[in-house]
């Protein structure tokens, strides 16, 4: 019985110790992971590619400017739906970053279904100061195939940055990517570790 316990309070002491290795190199590996910015998938549409200029009618039939020069002013392009989860639990994130960046941001949030369901939508996110455009042609013009996807535009109409968001972290990235140049963060920090 002696024999046991001692055994089993060794093994204890064993576990013990492999937990708190396996915890130590859990915190190396996070001090090392890069952050993740918005996710760049194949598309059509390149960084610095002149976005062609369109006018869509918003859900309201008023005319919604996109892409061409634009005296100052970015736009983000938020495609969504009604039907996608992740999407509905952005949306507050993008109208937070409408009304914070409004100095130089204009926001579209941007989609293919039908109105009804985008007017529920802009319902229960207050969305009502934020243009809605239903088209799916503006999808396929900025290659968007899953969604939440965000396009930003700079103040020639030039696409700045975009990629699929799943993150607050993620749109911001967008922001970020386009005040460096470049079309993700990952590409930065990719660059960055070249010149080190």
């Amino acid at each position: 019985m002696l024999t046991s316990q001692i055994l089993l309070w060794a093994a204890v002491i064993v576990q013990a110790l492999l937990i708190a290795a396996l915890a130590r190199q859990v915190g190396i590996l996070h001090e090392r992971i890069a952050p993740a910015g918005a996710l760049t998938l194949h598309q059509n549409v390149a960084l610095g590619e002149k976005a062609t200029p369109m006018t869509l009618a918003d859900m309201d039939g008023a005319p919604v400017p996109i892409g061409g020069k634009r005296d100052g002013r970015s736009q983000l392009l938020f495609f969504a739906s009604p039907d996608c989860p992740m999407c509905k639990s952005l949306l507050p994130v993008v109208r937070s970053a409408a009304k914070a960046e409004a100095a130089w941001l204009d926001v579209v949030v941007a989609g293919d279904g039908g109105k009804p369901g985008y007017r529920a939508m802009v319902k229960e996110h207050g969305l009502d100061s934020l243009p809605v455009v239903l088209s799916e042609a503006l999808g396929r013009a900025f290659g968007v195939a899953k969604l939440p996807y965000a396009v930003l535009l700079d103040e020639e109409g030039r696409v700045a940055s975009l990629g699929l968001v799943n993150s607050r972290e993620h749109l911001e990235s967008l922001f970020e990517a386009k005040e460096r140049g470049v079309a993700s963060i990952q590409e930065f920090l990719a660059r960055r570790q070249k010149e080190a």
